[in-house]
């Protein structure tokens, strides 16, 4: 009876053992999250640095997944230099904050899985707290808001996956995807039509008069609107009247978001005003009695937000 006691403590004691070096083991696991990659990768102690300045690691640390578009050390240097900040403590944390966040989008999205689009980061605009977007062009290679080039993809962590970039992803102003984006190719031709016109200047601004709300005419809106004037070009057009036709497309001071649409609601633009209609889906009527539709909604910049149309709106040219 002795013996068999002794075997069975024996076997007890052993089993504990076992159990408690499992513990030991489980407890001694390491992680691979975003915010430990970064950290033990020298080349992004740049990125870790402004991580921590902004009080976003423990979000890169956690059980979220997100796709990160990381910028390396050279990114963050080029960035200070090109904004005047001689180090990451002079860019205010606040400005940091929505940087870094627009570096950020929720879930796991493999290069393969990007489409050229748009998409939201975490990033937001100040006055509405809408989703900033970045504009994705995969056609070659992956490029962000027209700048911007993935040049490591696919890096799997614990809680996503990491694309290198070879610059920070700067706030995108409503011009930003005018120029990223080839459906306003020939928006952005008019908008550069005349010497004298300062749209590239003005709607690039962060501070009053912005935020714009900007109702942009496609490719084909345009095309159309030549052959409706039965004019060759845009250079056909008086600078007068190409400079009033921009004006009607621009809503300065105001973040105005789809929800904020309503039937029958006068818009007023700097140059003129048009009606929405809403209905089976949204349009307007302008000035003039032309309909179109408004086909996109709230892509956001940081200094506006842009919706999409498939006419352009004229003002009243009497």
């Amino acid at each position: 009876m002795k013996k068999n006691f002794l075997k069975i403590t024996l076997v007890l004691l052993t089993f504990v053992a076992f159990s408690c070096s499992n513990d030991d083991d489980s407890s001694q696991q390491t992680t691979n999250t975003i915010a430990d990659f970064v950290s033990a990768n020298p080349n992004y102690s740049s990125l870790k640095a402004a991580l921590d300045r902004a009080g976003l690691t423990s979000t890169l640390d956690g059980t979220t997944n997100y796709t990160v578009f990381a910028p390396d050390n050279a990114a963050f240097s080029a960035f200070l230099t090109s904004n005047g900040f001689a180090s990451l403590n002079d860019v205010p944390v606040d400005v940091l904050q929505q940087v870094l966040l627009n570096h950020v989008v929720t879930g796991t999205n493999l290069s393969t899985s990007l489409t050229t689009g748009y998409v939201k980061t975490l990033a937001t605009e100040a006055t509405t707290s809408n989703p900033i977007d970045m504009y994705i062009n995969t056609s070659s290679g992956v490029m962000i808001n027209g700048d911007v080039s993935v040049t490591a993809a696919d890096i799997m962590v614990d809680n996503g996956v990491i694309h290198a970039v070879n610059k920070v992803i700067a706030l995108p102003t409503v011009v930003t995807f005018a120029t990223a984006d080839s459906t306003f190719d020939t928006l952005v031709a008019a908008l550069t039509a005349d010497a004298g016109f300062t749209y590239v200047s003005t709607l690039s601004s962060m501070s009053s008069p912005a935020p714009f709300t900007v109702f942009a005419p496609t490719n084909g809106a345009f095309g159309d609107l030549l052959t409706e004037l039965g004019v060759g070009g845009l250079g056909d057009i008086p600078t007068a009247t190409l400079e009033a036709t921009l004006n009607t497309h621009v809503v300065a001071g105001a973040n105005v978001l789809s929800t904020a649409l309503t039937d029958n609601m006068t818009v007023t633009t700097l140059g003129d005003t048009f009606t929405i209609n809403l209905g089976s889906g949204a349009t307007f009527t302008d000035q003039n009695g032309r309909t179109g539709n408004i086909i996109v909604t709230d892509v956001q910049a940081a200094n506006g937000v842009v919706h999409v149309i498939d006419k352009v709106i004229l003002p009243n040219l009497n």
